[in-house]
């Protein structure tokens, strides 16, 4: 699904991935989402830093996004769970606020490639994406489903050195530009 091309010339370079499951009520054997991602990203030839499953609250959420952006093992952190409308939805509050820079163009195609697959029923999720510390943390829904649409339609592509015009792995090496020069800020 994902637009563009591999330049088979250039070499895949595997990435660090964590994946953080939020939920009050899963546990690492029935956490669907969180185990299709890994399976996708296993797939992919990727590396699963880590795998961890916190409550739906605001500070347990930021907590494991900031320690997990400040480890050098993770290059992405992928969220699952939380970007509804519920009272206890709050993923999207946690996270956005930690973002050095946002993201819209993930959210919007995201939107377009579920919208594809349940129509206007996409406009429930509040997928968002940006970075913290350096690393790109990408935050969707909690069905297994959309983290298969966001893997399979955007996250595959962008995070394969590959894939062209251009993806995310060749520019992780330059994320950094702003604070060598002493005008960034560390969360």
């Amino acid at each position: 699904m994902s637009a563009g091309r591999l330049d088979e010339k250039r070499p895949f370079i595997a990435v660090g991935i964590a994946v953080l499951t939020v939920s009050d009520t899963r546990a690492l054997a029935d956490d669907k989402s969180g185990g299709a991602l890994a399976e996708r990203i296993a797939e992919a030839g990727h590396r699963l830093v880590e795998r961890a499953i916190v409550r739906d609250e605001v500070e347990a959420i930021r907590k494991k996004i900031l320690a997990w952006s400040k480890d050098d093992r993770v290059d992405a952190i992928i969220t699952t769970g939380g970007t509804g409308f519920t009272g206890r939805d709050v993923t999207p509050e946690a996270v956005e606020p930690l973002f050095e820079k946002r993201m819209d163009g993930f959210s919007e195609v995201f939107h377009r490639i579920s919208y594809d697959k349940i129509g206007t029923s996409t406009i429930q999720s509040r997928a968002t994406g940006g970075l913290v510390n350096q690393t790109f943390v990408f935050v969707l829904p909690g069905s297994p489903g959309a983290c298969r649409d966001a893997w399979d339609g955007i996250l595959k592509g962008q995070l394969d050195y590959r894939h062209m015009p251009c993806n995310f792995v060749e520019i992780m090496p330059r994320l950094d530009e702003h604070l060598k020069r002493g005008g960034g800020k560390m969360v």
